[in-house]
């Protein structure tokens, strides 16, 4: 009896949740229908959902034609490049904000959360003016650099909030058992503090990785532009955009934010549950 009863509620919750799976799929199944169809009937307008001929070579050709192979890994320098300056700035912040609490913290946490409602879209003249003036035009390291910039209040936000959530009598247990304290942050903190670090460090992949304004602003030479600069000029075309490689494109660009995503999947509920609780 209530096997059936949780049959039935998982029947329903399903049915209420299908369209809304719908609506988040159908851009992907437009991408990959649309990356799989040869040009001739993308530029026709005769395509349907399911290509009666599949045009694996649409691939092939919008990697070698449009420097794809450099853009992407343009793109995979950055992000990372990006995620570990933010972790290793906001981690120890994030912790001595959480064990060691100052007066005026209260003000601070909120200056920090004010700051991004900012839209880096506001900052980017200012930014391009700054690096004009510093010769630091058209260089990934800076992109990446000014990325971390941006990323970093709110990762120190979201790690105080989850790292205040781990009991500080842990660590005093293990300085009792004559730990040290880098001993201490290793084998005891850091375990814990784990899911939450692999939150913030997938949203600020996910944000590097996909940042158009800023490096449209900064990155002068085609060899140095990242994914989304790449896709944009293959759209940009002067007289016919070739969506079937524009979709070829897009396809591949998800697959490394995917592959990250499945992997760190584990610890997005946790980590970002932990810090509900106590912040």
């Amino acid at each position: 009896m209530r096997n059936r009863i949780t049959f039935k509620a998982s029947a329903l919750t399903w049915l209420l949740l299908a369209p809304l799976v719908v609506a988040n799929l159908f851009p992907f199944a437009v991408m990959i229908s649309t990356a799989l169809t040869p040009g001739d009937v993308v530029l026709s307008g005769q395509t349907r959902w399911v290509p009666v001929r599949l045009a694996w070579n649409n691939f092939t050709e919008m990697w070698v034609t449009t420097g794809f192979g450099q853009a992407l890994a343009n793109s995979m320098m950055v992000a990372v490049m990006t995620t570990l300056l933010t972790i290793l700035v906001s981690v120890p912040a994030a912790y001595a904000m959480s064990r060691m609490p100052f007066k005026g913290m209260t003000g601070f946490r909120i200056f920090m959360l004010v700051t991004q409602m900012f839209s880096p879209v506001v900052l980017v003249i200012g930014l391009f003016t700054l690096m004009v003036q510093m010769r630091m035009l058209d260089s990934l390291p800076v992109l990446a650099v000014l990325y971390c910039c941006f990323h970093i209040a709110v990762a120190i936000w979201m790690l105080q909030s989850y790292f205040a959530s781990i009991p500080i009598e842990l660590e005093h247990a293990a300085w009792l058992e004559g730990a040290s304290k880098f001993h201490t942050l290793r084998t005891v903190f850091m375990p814990l503090a784990a899911p939450a670090t692999a939150v913030v460090a997938l949203f600020t992949f996910i944000g590097a990785w996909n940042e158009y304004a800023l490096a449209l602003a900064l990155l002068r030479s085609a060899e140095n532009y990242t994914l989304p600069l790449r896709i944009s000029a293959l759209s940009g075309g002067r007289y016919q955009i070739e969506w079937h490689y524009v979709m070829a494109a897009t396809f591949v660009a998800t697959i490394p934010v995917s592959v990250i995503f499945i992997w760190l999947q584990r610890h997005l509920i946790s980590g970002l549950a932990g810090g509900a609780v106590k912040g």
